[in-house]
């Protein structure tokens, strides 16, 4: 996974993997996921700070979850 986020232009790009992108949907103004044969490969905000979105913010339960999940 790749966290990218684009400070001059407000934009966070997650991408999960490098599969082909082979369907795109936007989800409101600012969400769009790029969905792969598989599920879904890649995810961009736009406004992301100006959302409220960032900083991220895990608390130590998720955390523990992401882990176990890893």
């Amino acid at each position: 996974m790749q966290i990218t986020y684009h400070e001059a232009d407000d934009i966070l790009f997650i991408k999960f993997n490098e599969d082909k992108i082979v369907r795109d949907v936007s989800y409101g103004w600012n969400v769009n996921i790029g969905y792969t044969e598989a599920g879904i490969g890649e995810i961009t905000i736009l406004d992301a700070k100006a959302a409220g979105l960032l900083p991220i913010v895990v608390d130590k339960a998720s955390a523990a979850q992401i882990a176990t999940a890893a």
